[in-house]
């Protein structure tokens, strides 16, 4: 057998038909569900210019520092493949004035596509990935990020999840940020040496991201950091513990979590991730899904002062979970009705019939390697068909065509024009043809 010259890039994938159906459900699921409350889709480029992505992620975030795919074109312009979703919506909704008084607020949108990141590959974790996305801008309450973190696992519970662990924090407002930084530099500073490379750096320009260490040792150290809960100001308290009753009054189950900070430089008061335990993503908690507020972002891209909150979720992730969890995802679909032609002028009938069949909105299929009737059968069944329409020389001689009923064996001889005006009333189970009207033996 030929071995390709030709390999896909490390860290990609190819999605092959028999599995992009399920794909396609699940990214329907959630147009449909998030469609309910409001959110409509919105498509961005796939690269934008880096500096969209350098100045929303923050300077010391990894996505900035190591994993961003940037190149210069051949305009010299210094341009990214995205690496996360939220910039580039950000960036469109400035661009287009979405936030105008003739746009209703707050402005939801979501995104379903692929984004890019230079890591190393592993399971559920790829240099091309493919998110969907959640972003709404224009409104501070509480009770919207109380209705997003709804909207997730109500997402995540229509697919058939139920082992599921919502974990929510807050980030404070200016004032607690301010306030915990010079906390946590007090804290961190002693133990600056220990530290890991990276979280040295962080520790210089963003402390908060040293609590998002992976390294053991940095987490061995924070384990004892302060606490942020214990920074708040009096108004980003009350926003939290408002959080906390409209989550309580969801029935929505959570825990609070002080050093879950998100990764990304921009989230502010409420961040939250959805987790859940299974084999397919490793051991304990994993997070399905990770989100939060983020008020300045619009701001920074040179829109007005706008509150936004958004979330992500991980496709391929989320579809090996899925798989591993036997949620019920849709079979490969299947043949409404094959049609097996044989003899000299067959073939144009077989193709006027399988279009008019078409035209009636069924899936349908021929054969075009000019195999024998046997062959054609067997190609049916390994497609699964519902019914076979059979014509040969005798039948083109009468201007008619056998049909079979592939469940129940049942055959019916019809007239051509039959077929190609009523065809809806012969491949309706509840209709199937009548004993009396089986075709005579050959």
């Amino acid at each position: 057998m030929a071995q390709s010259m030709y390999q896909k890039p490390k860290g990609t994938a190819d999605l092959l038909p028999g599995e992009s159906h399920k794909w396609h459900y699940v990214e329907e699921t959630a147009r449909l569900l998030f469609g309910d409350y409001q959110y409509q889709e919105i498509r961005t480029p796939i690269f934008e210019s880096f500096e969209v992505f350098s100045r929303t992620s923050g300077d010391t975030s990894d996505v900035v520092t190591k994993e961003m795919y940037d190149f210069n074109d051949k305009g010299d312009r210094h341009l990214a493949l995205r690496p996360e979703g939220t910039a580039g919506v950000v960036r469109s909704f400035v661009e287009n004035k979405l936030f105008g008084p003739e746009y209703q607020k707050p402005y939801k949108a979501f995104y379903i596509g692929p984004m890019f990141r230079y890591e190393r590959p592993q399971a559920g974790r790829m240099r091309q990935f493919h998110q969907i996305g959640v972003e709404a801008f224009g409104a501070d309450d509480p009770s919207l990020d109380a209705e997003m973190i709804a909207m997730v696992v109500d997402f995540f519970q229509t697919l058939g999840l139920s082992n599921l662990k919502v974990v929510v924090n807050t980030l404070g407002d200016v004032e607690s940020r301010q306030a915990y930084r010079q906390a946590l530099i007090d804290y961190l500073t002693p133990h600056f040496s220990e530290l890991s490379h990276d979280s040295q750096v962080r520790l210089e320009k963003n402390p908060l991201r040293v609590l998002d260490s992976k390294d053991a040792k940095d987490q061995e150290i924070v384990a004892d950091a302060p606490s942020i809960l214990d920074y708040l100001s009096v108004d980003a308290k009350a926003r939290f513990e408002k959080l906390q009753i409209l989550l309580d009054a969801l029935g929505i189950e959570y825990e609070i979590d002080a050093n879950v900070v998100r990764g990304l430089d921009y989230y502010n008061h409420t961040i939250f991730e959805v987790m859940t335990q299974s084999k397919a993503l490793g051991h304990g908690w994993t997070t399905i899904a990770g989100g939060g507020r983020y008020n300045g972002l619009v701001e920074e891209l040179g829109g007005p002062e706008l509150s936004g909150i958004g979330f992500g979720i991980g496709l391929e992730r989320l579809m090996l979970l899925l798989e591993n969890e036997n949620a019920v995802l849709p079979e490969a679909p299947t043949l409404d009705l094959y049609v097996a032609n044989q003899g000299d002028g067959t073939d144009l009938v077989a193709l006027q019939l399988v279009q008019a069949a078409r035209s009636f909105g069924y899936s349908v299929d021929r054969d075009y390697l000019q195999r024998k009737l046997k062959g054609q059968f067997k190609s049916a069944d390994r497609q699964k068909a519902r019914y076979v329409v059979v014509i040969g020389d005798r039948e083109l001689e009468t201007q008619s065509a056998n049909l079979k009923n592939m469940q129940t064996g049942k055959e019916v001889n019809l007239k051509l024009a039959e077929l190609y005006t009523n065809l809806p009333t012969y491949l309706t189970d509840e209709n199937d043809v009548d004993e009396d009207n089986n075709m005579e033996a050959e």
